[in-house]
């Protein structure tokens, strides 16, 4: 769930009330357009994914109209979700193809798990703040999501009984990488994470065997991943 990105924070827009479905729609597509293609993503899954996925349903209600704007936005308990361009950034960097197995830690409001689940990918996401676990699972649900499954714990941990996993995604940023994800990466996955304190490096990490690659991809700012990784 970032924080900041290539765009900094910005409030909701003072809409006099929600706009229209069709005028959302044309809001995705020219987000896709402007804010994702323009900048270099070019996986055809992330971007089909970016523009079906209603971005507009993993906000607050009083976000709505900020909801394809080029920033993150809040989403209620000190969490946001993420700016579109990150989103569709860290999905490309796991190189994943449709029918592929995903944990995604940091649940938040969803839209990350859509968009995954909308690329044909099964995705197991693990959220440690219990209600916004409990209000994404049901959200999933309700838009039809059913590709998701959705937890309430630390995400430190990740899915061992699920495990191995083509690619590991995380939403909070880690002091370091967490020793159990990798070892949850399936022989050739990748794992994408932010690292690092009040700013940090977007870091990749591929399992070759029983050795692991990590390459520093992008400078992001993420609020902090919690739990175990703390201690």
């Amino acid at each position: 769930m970032v924080l900041f990105a290539v765009a900094l924070f910005s409030c909701g827009l003072g809409t006099p009330g929600p706009p229209a479905e069709d005028d959302l729609a044309a809001r995705r597509k020219s987000m896709v357009a402007t804010q994702i293609e323009a900048r270099g993503i070019n996986d055809p899954l992330t971007l089909k994914a970016m523009r079906e996925v209603p971005r507009h349903d993993f906000v607050p209600p009083e976000e709505i109209g900020a909801a394809y704007g080029d920033y993150p936005l809040p989403i209620g308990h000190r969490q946001t979700i993420s700016q579109p361009y990150i989103v569709a950034f860290m999905t490309e960097a796991l190189r994943l193809r449709a029918g592929d197995k995903v944990l995604e830690v940091g649940t938040g409001s969803g839209y990350q798990a859509a968009v995954l689940a909308a690329m044909g990918m099964k995705v197991f996401s693990v959220e440690i703040v219990e209600p916004l676990a409990a209000e994404s699972k049901e959200r999933l649900a309700r838009l039809g999501y059913s590709g998701v499954s959705v937890r309430s714990g630390d995400g430190y941990a990740g899915w061992p009984e699920e495990a191995p996993f083509d690619g590991i995604l995380v939403t909070a940023a880690a002091p370091r990488v967490p020793e159990p994800l990798k070892a949850q990466l399936k022989d050739g996955g990748r794992l994408v994470i932010p690292v690092g304190e009040d700013f940090q490096e977007l870091v990749v990490v591929r399992r070759r065997g029983a050795s692991y690659e990590e390459k520093n991809v992008l400078a992001v700012r993420f609020v902090p991943m919690t739990g175990k990784v703390r201690q």
